[in-house]
This record gives structure tokens, C-alpha cells and sequence, in this order.
């Protein structure tokens, strides 16, 4: 199988986050409790905008989630305070954080900064009070015993804990985050799993850092021959490392394939959509007969590729219909997959015919306030002409199983800026010097087994 990977030109990479067991949070005196929701001893509201880079320039990942106004609510605790509200000035960096970051590169061979200097990444998805990430680079270049390339490795704040779509906690906010980030430099799905295994591996020998589902996270990026650098999101079992990677090679095979058969063709996109609400006033698809507006769009010789499955449990439709729920809508129909869902045939036969389209084509509705629609309908457009091109450069969320989907487009330099309100720290080399190395679990496994007579398994 490793040859066929080499073959389709499979090159990843991972970013692993780890948060750090440390007394205080990262930039506040606050413990690094994780507190249950019903603790909570209070709330307050936020809506979040993005901000222009010192360039002037708008992120677009930022932008795209301020298609939706979305107002935030965050939970308090008596174990949170004024920073983790972003009504207060953060305090110097945690140092106890950076000795175990620093540790971790020496670790890894590492050549730390001289001068840590905090930034901001712009992050407006609710996750952060203040609408950006506190992080810092604190050393460069470093190897792995097993060969794969550390190519940087953060300090940072962790995010606050999603408990709803818009509801976030505060008690995880600003918890001390270590990210370390991998070269390109890994060509089958093993080789991922065994060098996030290996970080792990590292991380736990520290004695520093958290456990529990939640406290670490693998970020992979994952790209084939002719496909595109797509960056998988929040990874938390180690073990579904290889099947994210394997059903990602899966989807940019199929785009890749569906790119040729739309070319070969001749398809196209008819970029005016069509108000069909009258054909389904008496609907028994509950979705359709209650929608104050829906809309059509037909896309020229698509049939059957919409409904194409190019993961389990994933079609180019439900890729089309990501993009749509960006602007709150929930989700769309399509005729590759209807009737089905209320809608009977007799409907889809009127809907074909209101939009003049032929046995070849694909007709995709989108049902909800006018804005919405239309806002959904140029969505559903633009990953329709993204079709054409194969593979989107994407940042993805990891579905259960190991599929994926869309979550925003890959952020750029515009999301990174100087944070103003934390000083620069120094690393002497005398401190570098003076940290200890402890000894890797691996090593402890041998070194029981030759003392003690005991099996690896024990």
C-alpha cells in the first residue's frame, strides 16, 4: 500500500497541541482547573469582527466567519477572571510554561529564540473573549530520533471550551499550550501515526503535561500529486490518525477524478439562481413547505457527480452544502438525491422543468430567509466552480470515523499580528543550559526490562 501512496505523491505533515500541567494559566494567575458548566458563577455576551493586518489586509478565514452574525456567550467561574473576560491587560508570560517548552526543545535539538515575542492570531469563531490567540515561537529546527523534521515549536494560550455552537467556557481559556510542528516530511499514513506517537511519547516524559481526552489534539496536513495542502482540524485519538490520512488521499483522488469527468464534459454553472417557493407551497417536505424563500441553481452536466460519494459518508454535495451552512443555512437538496426527504417525483419533474434542465444536469435547491438563501446560493456557486480546479485548499474538522469537513478556507499571513500588551522575553543560553533532560519513556521500558526481567507488554 506504501507504494501506492508514493505513487499518488503523499506528502504530510502534523501540528500537535498539547496543554501544559502547569499551576497558573498562561498569562493570568488563575489555576488550570477544568470546571463542569453548572459550576459556573456567571456570563456575559460578545460579538466578534475581524480586525485588518498592519499590511491592511483582511484574512480569509476571518473574513468568511463574518458572513454570519453571531453573538457569543461565555461562562464564568471563580476560577476565571478578568483576562480570560479580555477586560484586563494580560500578565507577564507564564515562566514555569516556558521552561517545560523549552525543556521539550532541548529535547528535540532545538535551537531556541533569543527573544520570545508574543503575537496575536486573529481567531473569530467565538473559541477566544478578545476575537485572537496569544502565541509565541520559542525555538526552530530539530530532529526526532525516528528522522521526521520539527520545523517550530510554540508557546500558546489554549482556547476556551465550546459547550453549544455559541456557547463557550472559560475555564480552559488561556490554559499553557504547547504546539509543535512538523515538516512536510512524512509519505504514508503509518509514518503519521508513528511520528504523533513519538511527539506523545516525548510530551509524557516530561511529567509536565495534562492527560485526558481534550488536552492533546494532532492537526495534520495532508496533500497528493495534483491535489492541494488541506489542514485536518482537532485529531484527539491517536489511534484514527491513519484512517484521517487514508480518507483524505480518498477525497482528493475522487475531486481529482470528478475535475477530469466535468472537463471531458463540458460542464458549466448557471450563476443566476431562480426563485422556485411556489413549486413546493404544498409540500410534504416540512423543510420546503414552511422556507419563506427557496431558491434553484442549475449546474450544466453534473448529473451524478453530486451525488458522488468521495468519502464514507461524504458526496461533492455535502461539500457544496459546508459551504452554504456558512450562511445559516441548514444544508441543501439536490436532484442527484431526490426524490427523497418529502419531496416526491411529481416536484422534482416541476423543479427540472422550472429551470430547464436536461437529464444531464443538476439542479440544487436551498430553503430559508431571503438573505440567507442568496447568501447560500453564491456559496453553493463558488464550490461548484471550485469543481473545476480539483482540490480546495482548505482548512477541515474531523467527523467521527475519520471523514472530514469544510470548516473555513486556510488562514493566511493577514490573521498574525504584534501582541502590544505582553513584554519580550529573553532566553540566555546559561538557562537553555541549565534545563535537565528526563528520561524518555522508551528508555525507562528498556531499562525495566533489562533490570527487572520484565516483558515490554508488562
Amino acid at each position: 500500500m506504501s507504494d501506492d501512496y508514493a505513487a499518488l505523491g503523499l506528502v504530510a505533515g502534523i501540528e500537535i497541541h498539547q496543554q501544559l500541567n502547569t499551576k497558573e494559566k498562561l498569562f493570568c494567575r488563575c489555576p488550570t482547573t477544568i470546571r463542569e458548566a453548572k459550576e459556573s458563577n456567571g456570563e456575559f455576551f460578545r460579538y466578534l469582527r475581524a480586525t485588518k493586518s498592519e499590511m491592511g489586509e483582511l484574512d480569509r478565514a476571518a473574513e468568511e466567519e463574518m458572513m454570519q452574525v453571531r453573538q457569543f456567550r461565555y461562562l464564568t467561574y471563580d476560577t476565571t477572571c478578568l483576562v480570560e473576560n479580555d477586560e484586563e491587560p494580560p500578565a507577564p508570560l507564564n515562566e514555569e510554561a516556558l521552561d517545560i517548552v523549552l525543556t521539550i526543545a532541548k529535547i528535540c535539538g532545538m535551537t531556541p529564540v533569543p527573544e520570545i515575542h508574543t503575537m496575536r492570531k486573529l481567531v473569530i469563531d467565538g473559541s477566544n473573549t478578545s476575537g485572537f490567540q496569544r502565541t509565541a515561537l520559542v525555538a526552530m529546527n530539530g530532529t526526532l530520533p525516528g528522522g521526521a523534521h520539527i520545523e517550530t515549536l510554540c508557546l500558546e494560550e489554549e482556547a476556551a471550551q465550546r459547550i453549544e455552537d455559541t456557547i463557550f467556557s472559560l475555564d480552559r481559556l488561556g490554559i499553557p499550550l504547547i504546539e509543535i510542528t512538523t515538516g512536510p516530511c512524512m509519505h504514508t499514513p503509518e509514518a503519521v501515526y508513528e511520528t504523533a506517537a513519538q511527539i506523545g511519547m516525548i510530551l509524557r516524559s516530561t511529567g509536565k503535561v495534562k492527560r485526558g481526552l481534550g488536552t492533546i489534539r494532532q492537526d495534520i496536513n495532508i496533500s497528493i500529486r495534483d491535489g492541494a495542502r488541506v489542514e485536518i482540524k482537532g485529531v484527539q485519538e491517536l489511534d484514527l490518525i491513519v484512517e484521517v490520512v487514508r480518507r483524505e488521499v480518498q477525497r482528493q483522488v475522487a475531486l481529482l477524478k470528478i475535475k477530469e469527468e466535468l472537463i471531458a464534459r463540458g460542464a458549466s454553472i448557471e450563476k443566476t439562481p431562480v426563485d422556485v417557493t411556489s413549486l413546493f407551497t404544498e409540500s410534504k417536505s416540512r423543510v420546503l413547505k414552511s422556507a419563506p424563500m427557496i431558491l434553484g441553481i442549475r449546474l450544466n452536466k453534473f448529473s451524478g457527480l453530486v451525488g458522488r460519494e468521495i468519502q464514507p459518508g461524504r458526496r461533492l454535495g455535502s461539500e457544496m452544502s459546508d459551504y452554504a451552512k456558512k450562511c445559516g443555512v441548514g444544508g441543501l437538496f439536490h436532484t442527484d438525491e431526490l426524490p427523497a426527504y418529502g419531496v416526491t417525483e411529481e416536484e422534482v419533474l416541476r423543479l427540472k422543468k422550472a429551470l430547464d434542465a436536461s437529464p444531464d444536469d443538476c439542479v440544487i435547491i436551498v430553503a430559508d430567509k431571503p438573505q440567507r438563501c442568496q447568501c447560500a446560493m453564491q456559496q453553493i456557486i463558488r464550490r461548484a466552480e471550485m469543481a473545476f480546479l480539483g482540490v480546495p485548499k482548505e482548512t477541515r474538522k474531523m467527523l467521527e470515523g475519520g471523514s472530514t469537513a469544510y470548516m473555513r478556507p486556510l488562514p493566511g499571513a493577514a490573521r498574525m499580528y504584534p501582541e502590544t500588551d505582553v513584554f519580550p522575553v529573553r532566553v540566555t543560553l546559561e538557562r537553555f543550559a541549565a534545563l535537565e533532560i528526563p528520561e524518555m519513556i522508551d528508555d525507562t521500558i528498556v531499562r525495566y526490562m533489562q533490570d527487572y526481567g520484565l516483558t515490554r507488554e508488562v
